[in-house]
Formats: C-alpha cells, structure tokens, sequence
C-alpha cells in the first residue's frame, strides 16, 4: 500500500489551491470575514506558537466557505513602526531591506501550512500607497479638532529613545525593552481618543468578545459619576477645583490635596514651605503612575502652608501636595475624607490629622481601617443631611451645590488622550507643516502621500528629536497657505495608527482614489471573526475601536464597531534554560535570572542550569519554527495538534509526543482509507438501509456536534469526535459491516475532516475518485433523526458512588429512570433507606441516604 507521505502530498496540493481563494462581492450570498491580528514581519519568522493562531483561524475560514459563505480571508504586514526598526538596527541594515526580507519569509512560512489566504489583497503599512491613507484619516482627524498639538510631559524610554503611549508603559517599563520609563515634557501629537470615552465604553455592551478583554476595556476608559465643586482658598480670590464621586462625605473632609503637577502648587505654596515642597514635587517627578498608586505604599506628602474652606460648614482645610494624586484623573485635587477612605485614612495617621465619621458604621474607628467605612449609610455629623441615607444625601447636596453656583454633576474617565507622536524615522510621516505666519497648516490632500525619505543613516537622535530634523530637504518646505518658508512635522505616527485601519483596507486594497469605497466596506465589514493574543486590549483594539467611530461619524462607513466576534488564543509555552544568579538555587517566572542563549548550553554544566516554561518567544530563543515539525511531520500534523491540544483560550506547553501522536492518527486514518478504497461505494445513498445502525448514529452525531464545535471556537473536542468516529469506522470496517454505511462515513469523515487538515483530505478526496477539491463541496448536514441515540447509558450513584450503569431508552421519563435505578441489584438495602432520588435527566440518578 503506498504509504501516507505528507512531504510529497502537501506541496502537490498547496500548488492546485493557488489563487483559489480570491474573494469577490456577491450580492445576496452571506459572507463572513475572518481576520488575525495584523503581524508584524520580523528576522525570526514564525514559530509554532504563532501559527496555534494562523492555523485555526484558517480552519474557521475553509469550515466557512464549505457552509456556503462567501469568505474574505486576507494577510498582510503592520512593517512600519519600532519593532521593524529596532530589528533592523539590530541587524545593522535599514528596515526599506529587512522588512520585504522577512515578509517573503512570513509569506513562505504561512504557505508551508497550507493557509487559504487571498494574497491579492496582500497590503503593507509602509508602503507610500498605504499610509498615504493613513495621512489622509490623520487630517480628517486633524480638521474636526480630534487631532493635536500640546505641550505635556510624556513617557520617555531611554533605550528605545522614543515616546511612550500611557498604554505602552507596563509596571513602569517600557512595553517593548523593559526599561525604566522616564517623564519628560515634549511638544507632541495627540489624538482626542477621549472625546469617545462614553461610546467606546457602551458600544462594548453589543459585541462578542471575551469578558476579560471587555472588562480591561471597562477599567482603562474609568468611568465614574460625582460632583465638581469648588473649594474657596483662604486669604486669597483663587478656588481650588475638586472632584470626588462621594459628595455625601463631604463633612467629613479634614484637608484636601494637589497633584505634584497641579499648576496651583507653585501659587499655594508659602515662602516658609517652598523647599520642603519643591524638594518633594522634585522626588515625585521621578516616580512611574504604578509606584505611586501601590497599595502597599507609604503616603507621603508636604503642606503647603494654605488652608481651603469647605462650603458645607465653613471650615478651614489645610491642603497638602501628595504624589498618591494624579494629574491624568479629575481636576489633580481632592476632597480628603480620611474617615472614608483608605488612601486619605493613611494619609492622615501619618500627618496626625483628624479623621471623622460621617457615614454610619457599626464598630467604626478612628484607630484601624476598614473596608465597611466605604459601604452605603445613614449619615452623621453632617448638619442638614444627618439623619438621610448617603444615596439620598448626594442628590441634596449636588443639587445645593448647583444652586449657589459653586459646583456640578459631572462623568469624569480614566482614559487620558492617546499620545501618537514618535521621534522614530520609520514610521508615517504626520502630514503637517510649521509656518511662522500661518501657524500649524495641514499638507494639502493632493499632496499626500509625505513621503518618508529614503536615507541611510536613520537612527534614533539622544536629544529627542526626530532623525528625520536632521534632513535639511525634508523639513524645509513652502507654506501650504502663504507661500514663505516654513518646516515640516518632524515626528512620525506610532504604528498603532496604520493598524487602525487596515483591516478596512483590506476590503478595497488597490484603491487609488480613496482610502476605501463605502459600497466595498459595507459588504465585508464589520469583521465577523477577529483572531489574536489579548496583549492588546487597551491598545490596538481601542484605538481600532476609536478610529472605526470617527469613520461612521464621518460618513464613510456604515457601522461603528469592527469587530463582532473577538477570539483570544492562549500561550504556547516552552522549556527555558536559564542560569540562576550567583548563590541563587532556583528562579521563578518573572524574577531575574541570566538566559542562557541556546549556543551557549555546550559552555555551562548540566547541573548548573534550570528549565522553566516560559512563552514561545523570540527574545527567550526557545522558539520551535514551523519548518522543522513540518519537515518531519508534515504541516497538517502540526495544524491539528495546534486545534486537539486544548481549548484555543488556554495556554500549552509545547509537547513533541503529542505531536507525534496526532501524526500516528493521519498515518492511521491514511492506513484506513487506502485498504478501503477498493471497496467504496460512490452509490451508498441508495444502498444504506437499517444495517450498520450504530455506525450510522456515529457518522450523523458527529457530524452535528463537530458543526456546533467550529462554530463555538471548541476545536479541540471538534478533532477529539472526529478520532473517536474513525475509530468506530475502523471497527466497522474490521468486522465487514455494511459497506454502504462504512462508505457513507468514510466520505463525510473526509469532508468534515477537511478544515483541520486540509491537505490529507484533499489528497483523499482525489484517490476517492471525486472531481475538483474538497475544499469546494458543501460541508455535510446531519440527519437529525440518526444523530439522536436511540439509547443512553444511565449512569446510578449512591452518596454520589457509582453502582451502576445500564442501558435505557433515549427518550425516558425522570419517574422512570427513579424506579429502573431503585430496583437495580446493585443499589441493595439503599433504595429502602434513601433520604432523595436525585435525578438529572437523560444522564443519571444519585440515591442519598
């Protein structure tokens, strides 16, 4: 029998399916698009961690389009922006040539294992035909006010030597490098992302999308609902702004705080206190958000030296400047309401200031904190309102508030103004020029694309600036208004804002007039399944979000989210080696330890190394490339360990046995389909009959629940059925059962295999005599009466112990099964001294005594 030989079958059948998957607008069929995480072409290529993503994708596409949709599949390359640059830096070359490098070799890669992309709409964010759109939203952007210019202190990575959204900086470190993220003020770009706070937060209520990422969503956006007033400063015609969402503890303030940034600090301040202050707003400019807002942090602080009065009872306040203030969330002030808040509770033990009760408390203490001090009560010690509920009192006093003319309700959010400037050479240029007489003016839209010039010596500058302020050509220019001299915009955009985007572009890719045809987005968009790793929750998929709403508000398109259905796959571990620190015996995950690169094993003792399982990562070098288990197992082996490993949520660890084990299974599956062959029926659907019963409900159920599998995302229970079934097939055909119903299973066992692996079953389809490939045929429908058992194994339980199981009929009644697991022998003296019968129909009966 010739035997099963995925080197030779899998380049023979990639070869027929070329150009087999160019999607076309048909009107009037249902279409589907399906989309993965925009990736960017790095030296490494693809390890097997990614393609977990790329294959099921890829089978959720094929299982698509064998259902009758009409399928845009598409891939292209997010190649502009700091990972392609410092990548070419590394390697001592320019990104204009290591970027087509590495996309060849993604394109390569991803033709290995046999994806069904339509490389027509293959797009590029770095080439001139693309971010000249991106230029082109900028100003649409731009002339509605959403685009910007300000003066502001900004996250600044002294390795990258780049500026840092708020969303890059993670613990304090840059997102990329680690390294210790510095404030630093700089003129920069900003796009007004929080004129949508309130639409971004909502819209998250009508899509499909895994409650974890909504929920980052929900935190980073911030909402929340309180009263803006403000407090009179002592001696002085200047207030002090607050903002607070517990208005009704308002009697309880006993001092109020500013931000180090606060403008008023400088104003506040008392000759007597200036040094202690400026020393301590010094201090905290060093400080990142996160160690600031640490639970488990001291909170310090200095006084000003000025006092407040509180409107409600005419007390004097003294304000102080605390680095646990921030300036990004409300005016920079606060109300201090220490006998109500854990934070300002801290605060005030240290400073010995006094903490009040205003809410009622059982058990309430000014000596030891409590989480109960927040809950909702009645209130005390606040003259008017005492005695009213604190929900009752914070509509009064708002509303007293409103009446004097000192304060108002008002939604304040988190979500601070996403920061695109980056003093990076590879990246769009942003399309605005610098003019003395005009000011800033916006490049003319026939003049777009602003070409990125093509130099050599491109990288980063250390005072700041742009690489691209040192090119004399590039940066002087005539005023698009006036005529006279002026100089471009010397910053780029992030590449957070060409993947924005393209997944619009993908829709109407070689558009030379427009960014895209509403006609074309309007047919393929929204997209209906988007693909990728949850790292970017509170970055791409926000800013996606955004510019998607901007769009419909202008007109361009019809829907205003992009993405229905949102699927995260879950991490593909492997075995680390590292080398613990001098004196160290073990190292955990995320503690420092020395990596121990892979040519270097031979230089170390065995002994002294440890192995951990860390992510699949290029920086870890411990990346198993798509290549190598293709070569030994081929690519529809690796395709479907990658789907029967786990739920495509849950992370893995990387297990070659495992591999090998699902490559015995094609093998198998192979072995089984060749030695039938000869005795295949094309004629089985007028030959199968009331034989073979049991094969028959196998073939039909399984073929009903692998359809509801695929379209859950539950593929690993989808290839689980499938084994099991040709297992069941391979019995039938060992005891000679009918081969009418043997062959009805072995070509629906083909198609619904088809998806997963695509080139077996294509290949398989071919030996079987039938005409075009598989991936062509409808994908089978489950006859409803031979899915359903005629029979169930009821399972019978005593104390929650199995006793027994027997066979009954599928469709039996719950008083039936209590009498059958009653009067079962094996259940004895229980039936008579059973306290409950539990009963789950259909599956078991659990007898309590």
């Amino acid at each position: 029998m010739e035997p099963y030989e995925p080197g030779i079958i899998e380049p023979a059948r990639q070869k027929l399916w070329q150009d087999a998957y160019r999607a076309e607008i048909e009107p009037g069929r249902p279409k589907r698009y399906v989309l993965e995480f925009f990736p960017y072409p790095s030296g490494h290529g693809l390890s097997v961690g990614h393609c977990r993503n790329y294959a099921t994708t890829d089978a959720l596409a094929r299982f698509l389009r064998m259902c009758g949709y009409n399928v845009l599949h598409p891939m292209g390359w997010d190649a502009f922006g700091q990972p392609a640059e410092m990548e070419a830096i590394k390697k001592g070359s320019h990104p204009k040539k290591t970027v087509p490098t590495y996309v060849a070799e993604y394109k390569r890669q991803l033709d290995l294992i046999g994806m069904s992309y339509d490389w027509s709409r293959e797009i590029n964010s770095s080439a001139p035909e693309y971010y000249r759109w991106t230029q082109w939203i900028f100003l649409q952007l731009y002339r509605r006010g959403l685009a910007y210019r300000a003066n502001a202190p900004v996250n600044w990575c002294p390795n990258c030597r780049i500026v840092l959204a708020n969303e890059e900086v993670e613990g304090g470190l840059c997102w990329r490098c680690d390294t210790k993220v510095e404030k630093k003020p700089l003129t920069q770009w900003f796009f007004k992302i929080t004129a949508y706070a309130e639409r971004l937060l909502s819209g998250l209520d009508g899509i499909d999308w895994p409650e974890g990422i909504k929920t980052q969503q929900r935190n980073w956006i911030g909402r929340s609902e309180g009263v803006e007033f403000r407090l009179e400063i002592e001696g002085s015609d200047r207030a002090l702004t607050v903002f607070t969402t517990r208005i009704d503890t308002a009697f309880g303030v006993t001092f109020a705080v500013l931000s180090p940034e606060h403008p008023l600090v400088s104003v506040l301040t008392t000759d007597e206190q200036r040094d202690s202050v400026e020393a301590y707003v010094e201090t905290a400019s060093r400080l990142e958000e996160n160690v600031r807002m640490a639970a488990n942090r001291e909170r310090t602080g200095v006084f000003t030296g000025s006092y407040a009065i509180n409107p409600f009872n005419g007390e004097r306040i003294p304000i102080y400047v605390a680095d646990y203030v921030l300036m990004g969330y409300g005016s920079g002030a606060i109300m201090a309401v220490p006998g109500h808040d854990e934070r300002d509770f801290e605060f005030a033990k240290r400073h010995s200031l006094e903490i009040r009760q205003v809410i009622e408390c059982t058990g309430w203490t000014a000596e030891e904190w409590r989480d109960e001090y927040t809950a909702d009560g009645l209130m005390v010690n606040s003259g008017e309102f005492s005695g009213l509920s604190n929900r009752e009192g914070m509509v009064r006093m708002a509303e007293q508030l409103e009446s004097r003319g000192i304060g108002q309700r008002r939604v304040n959010y988190r979500l601070r103004d996403w920061l695109i400037s980056r003093q990076r050479y590879w990246g769009a240029p942003i399309p605005i020029v610098h003019c003395d007489q005009c000011g800033v003016v916006p490049v003319p839209e026939d003049q777009l694309p602003v070409l990125l010039p093509d130099i050599e010596e491109y990288q980063p500058t250390n005072d700041g600036r742009s690489p691209l302020a040192l090119i004399p050509e590039f940066v002087n220019v005539s005023c698009p208004e006036c005529g006279g001299m002026a100089q471009r915009e010397t910053d780029t955009m992030g590449g957070f804002a060409c993947s924005s985007w393209y997944f619009l572009r993908f829709a109407d890719p070689h558009n030379d007039h427009a960014a895209f045809s509403r006609d074309t987005v309007d047919y393929w968009l929204p997209v209906d399944y988007y693909v990728g790793g949850a790292e970017h929750a509170v970055m791409h998929l926000l800013y996606a979000r955004f510019w998607t709403k901007f769009l419909y508000d202008e007109g361009l398109i019809g829907f205003d989210e992009p993405f229905v259905r949102l699927r995260n796959q879950g991490m593909l571990q492997a075995l680390t080696p590292y080398r613990p620190p001098h004196g160290e015996e073990t190292v955990k995950l995320g503690e420092p330890g020395i990596l121990v690169r892979q040519d270097e094993l031979g230089s170390y003792d065995k002994d002294d190394l440890i192995w951990v399982w860390e992510k699949m990562s290029k920086s870890k070098e411990n990346v198993v490339t798509p290549d190598e288990v293709v070569e030994k197992y081929g690519a529809d082996t690796l395709r479907l360990w990658e789907m029967f490993v786990a739920p495509f949520d849950q992370s893995v660890q990387w297990d070659e046995n495992g591999v090998r084990g699902v490559n015995r299974y094609l093998h198998r599956l192979w072995r089984l389909a060749m030695e039938f062959l000869p005795n295949f029926d094309r004629d089985w659907r007028s030959r199968v009959g009331e034989e073979g019963k049991a094969l028959r409900h196998k073939t039909h159920a399984t073929i009903k629940k692998v359809r509801s599998d695929l379209e859950g995302f539950r593929f690993n229970t989808a290839v689980a059925a499938i084994m099991e079934w040709t297992n069941e097939l391979s019995d039938h055909i060992g005891s000679a059962g009918p081969v009418a119903v043997a062959s009805e299973a072995m070509e629906s066992l083909i198609l619904v295999l088809a998806p997963l692996a695509p080139h077996i079953t294509d290949e398989l389809w071919s030996r079987y005599g039938f005409e075009g490939s598989v991936h062509t045929q409808p994908y089978p429908e489950a006859d409803e009466s031979l899915a359903e058992a005629d029979e169930i194994t009821l399972i019978i339980q005593v104390n929650g112990k199995l006793r027994d199981r027997i066979s009954v009929p599928a469709g039996i009644d719950e008083e039936e099964m209590r009498q059958l697991a009653l009067n079962s022998p094996k259940v004895g003296d229980a039936a008579q001294n059973a306290k409950k019968v539990i009963v789950v129909p259909g599956r078991l009966v659990n007898i309590v005594v």
